[in-house]
């Protein structure tokens, strides 16, 4: 991962997906990615997966699809954040396909999800738009699996497990 940290994967218009359960630092590894980027002058957008579903969703139903497609193909580096929490619905999953096909070779993407990638077609919906997705995602990419227990629950349960040992 520290490699990746000169930005060149930007550059070679490759990806980054980060899979593992919630808690174990994936959001902050990627804000990191992302502010590094900006500083280095990269033009770049962070959002949840829920919130580019509902972005792209939006501009289908204002007609604007085409025109929020090419600006968010124009960003050096679209990072999406927790897919996985939500199903989405069949016509949100359409547009997220058009999304990752119009970025494919283009632009990077950094993805966090707490789902395994045999997991996606629950996410989806569909297991043969889970695949095309997937598909695009890997062909140029790093995968991280990161594991581990949540450091937001980990320290609670460790504070309790100390109270009850005294």
């Amino acid at each position: 991962m520290l490699k990746l940290a000169d930005l060149s994967f930007i550059d070679r218009s490759e990806n980054i997906l980060l899979l593992g359960p919630a808690g174990v630092g994936k959001t902050h590894l990627v804000i990191s990615l992302g502010i590094k980027a900006c500083m280095a002058r990269y033009r770049v957008l962070f959002q949840g997966a829920d919130e580019v579903g509902g972005y792209l969703y939006a501009s289908s139903v204002d007609g604007s699809i085409g025109a929020k497609l090419d600006t968010l193909s124009r960003l050096h580096l679209l990072i999406i954040d927790e897919l996985g929490y939500l199903r989405m619905d069949p016509k949100r999953v359409n547009l997220f396909l058009q999304l990752v096909s119009k970025r494919y070779e283009g632009g990077s993407i950094i993805l966090t999800s707490n789902r395994a990638f045999d997991e996606w077609g629950e996410i989806f919906g569909d297991e043969v738009i889970a695949a095309a997705i997937i598909d695009r995602l890997v062909h140029h990419s790093h995968i991280f699996h990161i594991s581990g227990r949540s450091f937001r629950v980990k320290d609670k349960l460790d504070k309790n497990h100390d109270k009850e040992a005294s």
